[in-house]
């Protein structure tokens, strides 16, 4: 095994890597990062933009997924809730804790039911669980119960973790490439086949067309709701297809709708339905809501996943169920949707689907394995790695251990893991940026915000002003040091100033990639990308 990228190459001069990892969602990202730090040589290649497929479009929690427990995935509970503390501590600036607060609708569950689930909630993640536990409220007389309509008088409050998924995911690549990984975002696997001792792999820029040739003593297919498809498409085995035609993951679409926030307090709500569906409502990027998530068996395109009407309907009709002030269709500010990749149970009910994880390896005569991720969560991406990478283990005995339970993500090494000391250092540091911007920068980069801004002593040396509060110094660093090509990499998944800007801004976002952007071209170029971590 190597330390960082391949050197070693084969007989046909392609570059070796000990592991290939399809798919740049938050579980190929935690593969690459885990891999990377124990000493493989790793290569993690995407078709699109990182997290531009489910990792960007869910429902932005960590939590361990109180409605689970009815489902009795109790390993699954008690996993996510120790990760939701690994994960506070290590990227405090893009996590951060949430209070729920739970309007008690008898129709649906009994409150002594509530209670013991809650009970359990509170207990399952161990005594190292860093939030507070939960307690019953009287939503007639708390700030919380104001924006409630009157015929919910008890109420519940529990705590749960806010996530900036994409940003999870950026981070997790940035940590891969300071450790050695080579990043290829816009580059499809379009074949791989297995020799005796190794993969020979074709990558295919998804813009040019061009294809880097390379090769893995191992892939990992974590391709999401891709995985099926990848494993017929791209992977032949001395002609035939290697996975089988079997599917084994189940397509569940769960789509999001973005409403004005009108009630103060800083609180999000899970609201029962009358079909015993829970619903989230989250305050979003500041006067916003983030309302879902829908769960529907989905059959067709995953890159051409949309709302529909009926979503739009089932959302707006659970929310203006409890809130006093009701939301119309005019009201809503964007949408989207995204498909959850979970392993196909044979169960019938999309909600009763397993969010666990399961992985098939095969190999040839115990070499070139291929493993396949289906399912997971994003709060449980870095167990799931952990746990793949030991089913690897017998391929690569010199693997080292599992290392980063307690190591930062890049810009969230702050002492104590403590965000508010840390933003009250960069106001002093930057004063005169506006408060609303410099928060913005604490949020998105962490610690890295003060290498982005650098000497800067006003806005004149932030460079060309491109809407909202978005200048040339912040887009340049995205395409530097993180993958960024295009506005929509900038605007949704590198931040989230889509929400903010008029058409003409993201206009003149666009323009100026067009015009600043020396894309390169090539599956091989964008993995030049470095981190700004690694300066």
């Amino acid at each position: 095994m190597s330390d960082s990228s391949a050197t070693i190459q084969t007989r046909d001069r392609r570059p070796l890597y000990d592991l290939l990892i399809i798919g740049a969602g938050i579980n190929g990202a935690g593969f690459a990062r885990d891999a990377a730090g124990r000493g493989l040589s790793v290569a993690l290649c995407e078709k699109d933009d990182l997290a531009q497929g489910t990792s960007s479009r869910s429902g932005k929690l960590i939590h361990g997924g109180l409605r689970y427990l009815e489902y009795y995935e109790f390993r699954l509970v008690r996993e996510a809730l120790k990760e939701r503390s690994v994960m506070l501590k290590q990227a405090p600036h893009i996590i951060w804790p949430m209070r729920f607060v739970l309007p008690h609708s008898p129709e649906q569950r009994p409150a002594w039911l509530v209670r013991a689930g809650l009970f359990l909630y509170d207990h399952l993640g161990g005594k190292d669980d860093l939030l507070p536990g939960s307690r019953g409220l009287d939503l007639r007389t708390c700030p919380e119960g104001e924006a409630i309509r009157d015929d919910y008088s008890k109420g519940f409050e529990y705590a749960d973790c806010w996530v900036d998924d994409a940003r999870l995911v950026v981070l997790n690549a940035l940590d891969a490439a300071r450790l050695g990984a080579r990043v290829y975002p816009r580059a499809a696997c379009t074949r791989a086949s297995r020799r005796a001792d190794h993969w020979e792999v074709e990558l295919t820029d998804t813009r040019s067309g061009e294809i880097t040739p390379l090769a893995a003593r191992a892939v990992i297919n974590a391709a999401g709701p891709w995985v099926d498809r990848v494993l017929k498409g791209a992977f032949v085995d001395q002609g035939g297809k290697d996975g089988g035609s079997k599917d084994r993951v189940k397509l569940v679409k769960g789509s999001h709708i973005v409403l004005p926030k009108r009630y103060p307090t800083a609180n999000s709500y899970l609201l029962q339905n009358d079909d015993k569906r829970v619903i989230f409502v989250n305050p979003y990027e500041g006067d916003k809501l983030l309302v879902g998530t829908t769960d529907i068996l989905y059959e067709g395109d995953p890159d051409k996943v949309a709302i529909d009407q009926e979503e739009i309907d089932y959302l707006l009709g659970v929310v203006n169920r409890y809130f006093k002030i009701p939301y119309t269709h005019d009201d809503i500010l964007t949408s989207f949707s995204g498909i959850r990749p979970l392993f196909d149970d044979a169960r019938d009910n999309p909600s009763a689907v397993t969010r666990d994880y399961v992985f098939d390896v095969s190999d040839a005569g115990g070499r070139a394995p291929l493993l396949s991720v289906f399912g997971g969560k994003i709060t449980t991406y870095r167990k799931l790695a952990e746990h793949g990478l030991e089913k690897l283990a017998p391929y690569f005995p010199e693997l080292g251990k599992s290392w980063n339970e307690t190591a930062p993500l890049p810009g969230g090494d702050m002492p104590g893991a403590d965000f508010a000391v840390f933003l009250k250092g960069l106001k002093r540091d930057y004063p005169w940026l506006e408060e609303a911007t410099v928060t913005r920068y604490a949020r998105l980069y962490g610690t890295l915000a003060r290498r982005i801004l650098g000497e800067a002593r006003g806005y004149a040396d932030l460079g060309e002003h491109l809407g909202a509060d978005l200048y040339a110094l912040e887009a340049r660093y995205l395409v530097d040091h993180e993958w960024a090509r295009s506005a929509a990499d900038i605007l949704e998944r590198r931040t989230k100033l889509y929400l903010v800007m008029s058409d003409a801004e993201v206009e003149r976002v666009a323009a100026w990639v067009a015009r600043e952007v020396d894309a390169p071209r090539g599956a091989g170029a964008d993995a030049r990308a470095d981190s700004v971590a690694t300066s």
